[in-house]
Formats: C-alpha cells, structure tokens, sequence
C-alpha cells in the first residue's frame, strides 16, 4: 500500500511568501543600519577601544531598535508611529541633549583605561542601556520603514505571521551588519596604541557632536 503525500498549495504559497518576506526584512535592516550615523560610531570605537564583543553589544541594541520600529511599520501599529511622530520634537531634543552627553564624555575619554583589552558585565549593560536611549530617541527611524516600506511594495503584513517574519527579517540583516563592522574593525585593534586611542576618543566625540548640530539645525527647521 503506497501513501502519497500531497502538499496543499497554500502551505507552499505561504511558506513561498514568508520567505520573499523575510529577505525584504532583511535587506531593509541591512539598508537602515549600514549608514554611518552615531550609532556606527560608538560600535566602531568600542570595538577598537574594548574589543569586537562592546562594539557588537551596541549593534545588536540598535538592531533590536530597529527592529522594534520595524514592527510598528509591519504590524501598522498606527496609533504607536502617530504619538511618536506627535511628540518627535520632544523625542528629538532628548536625543540631543544625550548626543552632547554621549559626545562630550566620550571625547574626553582617556584611553589609559580601555587598553586592558576587557570590559565587564555592567560596562556592556551601560552601553546597552544608553545605546538603546539614542537609537529610540531618533523618530526618524520610524519615518524610514515606512517610507521603505512603500517603496518595495509593503504597507504592513496582511497576517501576524508575515509581519512577525518581516520583522524578524529587520533584526537578523541589521545584526548582520553590526557583525560585520564589530569583527572586521576589531582587527585592526592590536595595531592600535594609547596615543591613537586617544585621537580616536577625539575625533568620535567631535562626529557624535556633529551629528547633535545636525540634529539641532533640523529641529529648528521643522
């Protein structure tokens, strides 16, 4: 007695349809994490300063932000990107004032104390708690699914599985990236003495700032 297995047609079409969703989701994430903004900095000086795992940590924060803003695009969660985008001016102006912070102390960093090559457990929770800050104080984010989202085609998943496939999509290409970056700079880390380290902290403090003139210059603008 043979048994034949027949495979339904919309089981296929599904499937068939939650991967197509989740290589969008993953090049979306690969598309909004790959421009340098603060975020690529600070990943790019702690793997340096405190090795490949800090600047990792931070990654993956901003790909669980991001992929966060994501499901608000994906699940059409409007009333969240409505009262984000009511009170992005407010939003904005907190990520400022943490963007001085975040720049000011890092540009006066001595590096004396990151060159024993280690970070321990509550320096990784503080870059992961002030990492999360910056990336969620960027409403922007918000504004970029939604606008690549349209672009390819998406409004938001028609079932909870496709959104939730898209969305996991977002966080593996962002991560995906950070991984890439964290590794392939922490490389260079054994070429790298105190004095660069120092010029280093200098010059990621400047950028961070640069990007609160920005940031400042736009607000005042809107």
């Amino acid at each position: 007695m043979v048994t034949e297995v027949v495979s339904s047609p919309h089981i296929i079409l599904a499937s068939s349809v939650n991967i197509d969703l989740f290589l969008e989701g993953a090049l979306i994430g690969l598309l909004i994490a790959a421009p340098v903004g603060p975020i690529g900095v600070l990943c790019i000086k702690r793997s340096l300063a405190q090795g490949p795992i800090s600047g990792l940590v931070t990654g993956l924060v901003a790909a669980t932000a991001d992929a966060c803003y994501g499901a608000v695009a994906a699940f059409g969660l409007t009333f969240i990107s409505t009262f984000v985008l009511q009170w992005q001016i407010v939003i904005q102006m907190l990520g400022i004032v943490f963007l001085v912070y975040l720049g000011v102390t890092t540009f006066r960093e001595k590096p004396a104390t990151e060159a024993r090559g280690t970070i321990s457990g509550r320096g990784l929770v503080l870059d992961y708690v002030g990492t999360v800050f910056l990336t969620l104080t960027n409403p922007t984010t918000i504004v970029s699914f939604i606008a690549i989202f349209a672009g390819i085609g998406i409004t938001a998943a028609a079932t909870y599985a496709g959104a939730g496939t898209l969305v996991l999509g977002v966080f593996l290409g962002s991560a995906l990236w950070w991984i890439i970056l964290s590794n392939g700079v922490g490389l260079l880390r054994a070429r790298i003495d105190h004095r660069v380290l120092g010029w280093i902290n200098k010059l990621s403090g400047a950028i961070i700032l640069g990007f609160a003139l920005v940031l400042t210059f736009r607000v005042l603008m809107q």
